[in-house]
C-alpha cells in the first residue's frame, strides 16, 4: 500500500511538473509580439521578454531557503497561485504596464514552482534512484518545451492573444488541482536529524564531508543542534561549480533559440528552420529514458566529456550548416550536450547537498541555469551585431572549454582543502 501511494505520488509531482513549465512556455513565444500590439516599443518588448527569468534569478534564493523550512506543498500552491494570477493579467491587460507587473508576478511563482517541485520529487526518490528519477522530471520540462508553445501558436493563429493565454491559465490552474492529491506534502527535514549520506561512491566529484580529527559525538550533535538554527543562505557553496557548468552549456543553446531564424536569414540558408527545436526536444525525451539507468551508474566526469563533445559538434555543424539534414543532426548533438546536462547537473547538485539542503541546492543550480538563458540572447546580441555572421557559432564555442575548466579547477581545489584538513 505504502508503495502504491509513493508511486502515486511521484507521477502526481511529474504531471504538476510539467503543468508548471507548460505555462510560461506557452506564454513565452507571444508575450513580446502581445505588448507589441498593445502599443509597447521594441525597448520594452525585449524587457517583457526577459523579465520573467530576470524576477526568476533573484527569487529563487529566497524560494531555495523556503523550499527547506515549509512543506512542498504550500511553496507549490503559493507559486501556482502566482502563476494563475500573472495569467489573468495577460488576459485582460489594458496596456503594457500590466503585462510588465504581470511578468514579475509569474517570475516568482515560476521560481517558487521550479524549485520546490524538483525539490519535493528528489526527496521522494530513493538516494540509489535520484539520477533516473530527476532524468524522468527533466523529461516532462522537454516535454512541456516542446508542446506548450506549438498549442500557444496554435491557438494565437486561430483565434488570437488573449485566448491563448486562456490555455496557460488553464495549465496553472491545474497545478493546484493535481498537488491537492499528493499525499506526501513534502514538510521539511529536521536539520538536527542524523546527517545523511547522499552521494554515492561513483560520484567524483570530491566534498568533504568527515569531521576534523577529535571531533566527538556531544561536540557533533551540538553543530547539528546549531545548524538547524541556521541563518539564511543564498546559495549553497558546493553547488556553485555545477551551477557555472549548466550555464556555460545554457549559453550556446539560449544564444540559438533566440537568433537561430535570424542566422539562417541573414546568411539565406535554405532549411526548415521550423523544425530544428521540435526535433531537439524528440531526441531528448529518447535520450532521458533510454539513459535513464546510467544517470545513477556513471560518474559526472563521463557525462561531462560527451555532453561537452557532442555540443562542440553540434555548435561545428550549425557553423557550417546549408542542409535539413545538417541542421536536425545538429539538434540532435544539441540535445546530447546541454538537454542531458541539465538532468546530469541538477542531480549532481542535489547529491553534493544534504537532504534537509536539497532546495537551497536546487536554487543554486536554477540559478546558474537562469543566468544562461539570460546571458545567452545577450551574447547572440553582442555577436550578432559585433562580428561576421560567420563567427556566431565559432565564438560560441569557447563556452564548452570553460565547462571543462570551471569542473578542473573546481576539482582541484576541493582535493587540496581535504588533503590539507587530513
Amino acid at each position: 500500500m505504502a508503495e502504491k501511494s509513493y508511486s502515486k505520488d511521484i507521477i502526481l509531482v511529474l504531471a504538476a511538473s510539467f503543468f508548471y513549465m507548460a505555462s510560461p512556455m506557452l506564454v513565452t513565444p507571444l508575450i513580446t509580439g502581445f505588448t507589441e500590439s498593445i502599443g509597447a516599443s521594441a525597448a520594452l518588448m525585449g524587457l517583457v521578454g526577459g523579465m520573467m527569468n530576470l524576477v526568476s534569478l533573484f527569487c529563487r534564493p529566497l524560494a531555495g531557503n523556503l523550499a527547506d523550512r515549509i512543506s512542498k506543498y504550500k511553496l507549490s500552491f503559493a507559486g501556482a497561485v502566482f502563476m494563475t494570477a500573472a495569467c489573468v493579467g495577460y488576459i485582460f491587460a489594458p496596456n503594457e504596464a500590466v503585462v510588465v507587473i504581470a511578468r514579475i508576478i509569474n517570475g516568482f511563482g515560476f521560481a517558487c514552482c521550479s524549485v520546490c517541485m524538483a525539490t519535493w520529487m528528489s526527496n521522494m526518490l530513493p538516494k540509489d534512484k535520484i539520477g533516473s528519477g530527476m532524468g524522468f522530471y527533466g523529461t516532462m520540462n522537454a516535454l512541456a518545451m516542446a508542446v506548450a508553445p506549438a498549442i500557444g501558436v496554435s491557438a494565437y493563429q486561430a483565434l488570437g492573444y488573449r485566448a491563448s493565454f486562456v490555455i496557460a491559465l488553464v495549465f496553472s490552474v491545474a497545478i493546484i488541482a493535481v498537488i491537492q492529491f499528493i499525499g506526501d506534502k513534502g514538510e521539511p527535514v529536521k536539520a538536527d536529524a542524523p546527517a545523511e549520506t547522499d552521494i554515492p561512491a561513483e560520484t567524483d566529484i570530491p566534498t568533504e564531508t568527515d569531521a576534523p580529527a577529535g571531533t566527538d559525538i556531544p561536540a557533533a550533535a551540538d553543530a547539528r543542534e546549531r545548524a538547524g538554527k541556521r541563518r539564511i543562505e543564498l546559495i549553497d557553496v558546493k553547488v556553485i561549480p555545477i551551477a557555472l557548468i549548466i550555464m556555460l552549456f545554457a549559453v550556446p543553446y539560449c544564444a540559438t533559440q533566440s537568433f537561430l531564424v535570424t542566422y539562417v536569414e541573414t546568411r539565406g540558408l535554405d532549411v526548415a528552420v521550423s523544425m530544428f527545436f521540435p526535433s531537439y526536444a524528440v531526441v531528448l525525451i529518447v535520450l532521458r529514458l533510454s539513459l535513464r539507468n546510467l544517470f545513477d551508474k556513471l560518474p559526472f566526469r563521463v557525462f561531462l566529456l560527451a555532453a561537452c563533445i557532442s555540443e562542440l559538434l553540434a555548435i561545428a555543424l550549425l557553423a557550417v550548416m546549408h542542409s535539413n539534414v545538417t541542421m536536425l543532426i545538429s539538434s540532435a548533438l544539441l540535445a546530447g550536450g546541454y538537454g542531458i546536462m541539465s538532468s546530469v547537473c541538477q542531480s549532481t547538485a542535489i547529491l553534493l547537498a544534504g537532504k534537509e539542503k536539497r532546495g537551497l541546492a536546487n536554487s543554486t543550480y536554477y540559478i546558474g541555469l537562469d543566468l544562461g538563458m539570460t546571458l545567452g540572447p545577450v551574447i547572440g546580441g553582442a555577436l550578432y551585431g559585433g562580428l561576421d555572421i560567420r563567427l556566431f557559432y565559432p565564438t560560441l564555442a569557447v563556452t564548452m572549454p570553460l565547462a571543462g575548466l570551471v569542473y578542473l579547477t573546481a576539482g582541484k581545489g576541493l582535493r587540496k582543502s581535504a588533503a590539507a584538513r587530513s
